[in-house]
């Protein structure tokens, strides 16, 4: 690619003939050749890296309008928004994405609705993706993720090569991160989708309306004019989303109780499944959906909404919600004890997802809900009394335990937890409350073990050691049954 080959994005001359060889925002990883971004953070400006990415052979490097950086002998390019730049420029450097791109925004259901609705897509006959915060799933291709939406350039060279390996349909999450910091700006989206807002990343958005208004970037600035955008009607924030969507000209197609595209019209709940009757075009589809939890049924009902707005027929994708298996972490049957007591795993890390959780679970359990929780150090604060009130409101039995407590004293945090939760046992050791906690069953209960979900490590410090619920769930069991 030459220079020129960007026009439009950046301010280039048209007969610029600077080969470009690669693009990227981390000056550490310029090779020769790169067309370098210097972005601004919280904490550092990128224009400050201009002269190591120019000694590593940057070919260029844009910067900010009216960012001031040291001399370089190599073009410099001032951008209005140089995030939104590097966006469309990965996406024109790379060139190829599977021809039907979905996003899913909200708080709570991201991951569960991106990785049904490529199930569904699969069950329909297409070669389909999923990629979130538990990595990327694809024919051939399963890999763990820690990011819930990629960097542009890691994006755009990820979607080349699913491409290239024949996907024709990706649904990605899309977060509040994402959506602000302009990540999936150059990804051609088909649709778009909202499950559901409540308190999370108060770290990063001043307010909830400020978070909700980053959310809101998938509908009235990434989604082309008359695109559908599928909404879950029945959440607080459900209306204020779908008025933006309306504003902005795209095609509302709202789903759940008071959906109007997809309705919910009756459910029952069963141990390990729900047996759901969905409205689609005035027939009545009767759907026995293996998972657990209301929440699951609003995020199928979502998934299948994608898919049919996206040209599978709703006979197609309303049937294939039976065959559905659960993203891994999310309301996770790991096992049960000898007397029956089935154990959870559930990502839940902030407090509208711990809520949906566990009441998700009191339907089937005739003895006790037990829970075992903790709060990530370094991120919101606020929530943490509010998780405390959640789980002494409506569990049984709560132990506090450590989440990934990075650079914080855990013992503080759990502090703040315990604050608002009276009654509720504090084990710090979370391996050991995991144990303790199985051990306390009897036939009857329900034990969630919440916040770390599909995570294989616990970050302590600086430090990231080996640690899985579903692990330490397994041998506690096994110790039990012994």
């Amino acid at each position: 690619m030459k220079l020129r080959d960007l026009a439009g994005i950046l301010p280039v001359e048209a007969s610029s003939d600077i080969a470009v060889t690669g693009v990227t925002s981390d000056s550490r990883q310029v090779q020769p050749g790169d067309l370098f971004f210097a972005l601004s953070g919280t904490k550092t400006d990128g224009a400050a890296y201009a002269t190591e990415a120019a000694n590593r052979g940057a070919s260029a490097v844009v910067v900010a309008k009216g960012a001031q950086i040291p001399g370089v002998d190599i073009p410099v390019l001032f951008a209005n928004d140089p995030r939104h730049a590097l966006a469309l420029a990965a996406a024109r450097f790379f060139g190829r994405q599977p021809r039907t791109m979905v996003a899913v925004t909200g708080t709570s259901g991201k991951t569960s609705v991106a990785a049904f609705t490529r199930q569904i897509w699969e069950h329909a006959g297409f070669a389909a993706a999923s990629i979130g915060t538990t990595g990327v799933v694809a024919p051939g291709r399963n890999e763990y993720g820690s990011l819930t939406t990629p960097d542009p350039v890691a994006l755009h060279r990820l979607l080349k090569e699913l491409a290239d390996a024949g996907v024709t349909h990706a649904s990605m999450e899309a977060s509040s991160h994402g959506l602000d910091q302009r990540r999936l700006d150059g990804v051609e989206l088909a649709a778009g989708a909202f499950t559901n807002l409540g308190r999370d990343h108060m770290d990063y958005h001043p307010t909830v309306e400020e978070y909700h208004q980053a959310k809101l970037r998938l509908f009235d600035t990434l989604l082309p004019k008359g695109a559908p955008a599928v909404i879950f009607a029945d959440d607080p924030w459900s209306e204020p989303t779908i008025a933006a969507a309306r504003a902005a000209g795209l095609s509302v197609l709202t789903v759940g109780r008071h959906g109007t595209f997809l309705e919910l019209k009756r459910v029952e709940h069963e141990r390990h499944r729900q047996r759901a009757e969905i409205m689609a075009d005035g027939i009545i589809y009767e759907i026995d959906l293996p998972l657990a939890g209301d929440f699951q049924i609003y995020n199928a009902l979502v998934s299948a909404g994608l898919a049919i707005a996206t040209g599978t027929p709703a006979a197609k994708a309303l049937p294939a919600l039976e065959k559905l298996k659960g993203a891994p972490g999310r309301l996770d049957l790991v096992g049960t004890t000898t007397a029956g007591a089935p154990v959870y795993v559930d990502y839940a890390h902030k407090p509208d997802a711990l809520e949906n959780v566990l009441a998700s679970v009191r339907p089937f359990t005739t003895g006790r809900v037990l829970v075992v929780f903790g709060c990530g150090g370094d991120r919101d604060r606020g929530k943490r009394p509010i998780m405390g009130e959640i789980a002494t409101r409506l569990a049984d039995i709560v132990i506090v335990t450590d989440d990934n407590p990075r650079s914080e004293v855990p013992e503080e945090i759990r502090a703040a937890i315990l604050a608002a939760a009276p009654g509720a046992i504090e084990i710090g050791d979370r391996r050991q409350a995991i144990h303790e906690a199985v051990a306390m069953l009897h036939a009857g209960d329900t034990l969630i073990v919440a916040g770390k979900g599909h995570e294989e490590g616990q970050t302590i410090g600086t430090q990231t050691l080996p640690f899985s619920d579903h692990e330490e769930v397994r041998v506690a069991l096994r110790e039990r049954a012994a």
